[in-house]
């Protein structure tokens, strides 16, 4: 059975709900879902993935939660070209340009990003 690996931080549940989501649907085309916390997740085992998912709310002016999410992203850039990626989180205040600077990085990273609206 393929895995895919969905990779998220959430702070009050919400993206940790979303993260449940995803998984459902990756439940429901048969393959199994592998969740895990920025700091669980090992960048030589994403390597080898065709794709996975990171999901992460807007923290502060509209950023990446920084202690965790923000070096993993980083961490991940170095190894996502070619990759198909869906990117997830959730926010209450700005428009959501915190998501649009995500899948752009993601974008000049070499990343194919998939599904959802921006």
């Amino acid at each position: 059975m393929d895995k895919v690996y969905v990779i998220f931080w959430t702070q009050g549940g919400n993206t940790g709900q979303m993260a449940q989501a995803v998984g459902d649907g990756v439940t429901a085309e048969g393959k199994e879902v592998v969740y895990l916390q920025p700091g669980q997740a090992n960048i030589d085992d994403l390597k080898d993935l065709p794709g996975f998912a990171m999901g992460c709310p807007a923290m502060g002016d509209e950023v990446l939660e920084e202690s965790e999410m923000e070096p993993f992203v980083a961490d991940v850039e170095a190894i996502v070209s070619g990759k198909q990626i869906g990117l997830f989180g959730s926010y209450g205040w700005g428009d959501g340009q915190w998501m649009r600077d995500w899948v752009e990085r993601m974008k000049n990273a070499g990343a194919t990003i998939v599904g959802g609206k921006v």
